[in-house]
């Protein structure tokens, strides 16, 4: 998680939860905290509330939120997921059609094979489970997605609760797929092979020409990135 935010001092001595009648707060020296939004950290499971609370006791003199996924994750299905619910379902219900694993390369035909034999399985799945059939196209070019397809992704996601949805969509906004953000949440795949999948032209690319420094660091942060997400994904669901 990268929120943006400069560190501020340790204000607290003790971070703490306790449960109550809609879900387990987040206490620091027995104070409730709140969100940006200033809306209470209530969190919907108690693993997850335990995993919050350690985040912010591990803090040491300063408090470095980039240190803290979960409880970034957290504030962001309570300030931003809860309240556009719809509209984010909309918008992952439209990812689908520009999903990455649709997009094939021309050439090379090794290139070509790897993308077919990673990507079209995932594919499968989906509509098998989904019954979201979505269309495989030679290059970049964008290529429309059968309506109903989309319609029936939007179903699937709206099952989720606004915490699962916080995961799908940070899964699927690292990964450049929809349906790689869906297998990750349905347990079909882990998330080191959603990463492995969303990274294969760039891990292609890397086996013949080499990596430069920068580009490891980047590849280092996205997977760690997924791997929180799909963390408070399992802490939700207890």
């Amino acid at each position: 998680m990268n929120t943006g935010k400069s560190a501020v001092a340790r204000f607290y001595q003790e971070s703490g939860y306790h449960a109550g009648p809609d879900g387990f707060y987040i206490k620091l020296d027995g104070r409730p905290v709140k969100t940006p939004s200033g809306a209470d950290m209530t969190l919907p499971s108690e693993p997850l509330a335990g995993e919050v609370a350690a985040e912010w006791q591990a803090q040491t003199d300063q408090i470095m939120p980039d240190s803290m996924p979960l409880t970034g994750l957290s504030c962001t299905a309570i300030d931003k997921v809860r309240p556009e619910r719809a509209n984010l379902i909309a918008q992952m219900g439209k990812y689908g059609e520009h999903d990455l694993l649709c997009y094939r390369a021309d050439q090379p035909t090794d290139l070509r094979s790897r993308q077919d034999a990673t990507w079209q399985p995932l594919l499968d799945w989906a509509s098998r489970i989904y019954q979201v059939k979505l269309v495989v196209t030679n290059g970049i070019v964008h290529v429309p997605q059968p309506s109903h397809s989309v319609e029936n992704f939007s179903r699937a996601i709206d099952r989720y609760s606004d915490f699962e949805l916080t995961a799908l969509v940070e899964i699927t906004q690292l990964t450049g797929s929809a349906v790689l953000g869906m297998a990750v949440c349905a347990g079909f795949i882990k998330s080191h092979d959603a990463f492995v999948a969303s990274q294969l032209d760039e891990i292609w690319q890397n086996e013949r020409w080499g990596e430069d420094h920068e580009n490891t660091i980047r590849r280092q942060n996205i997977l760690a990135d997924l791997n929180s997400a799909t963390q408070f994904l399992d802490l939700v669901r207890g």
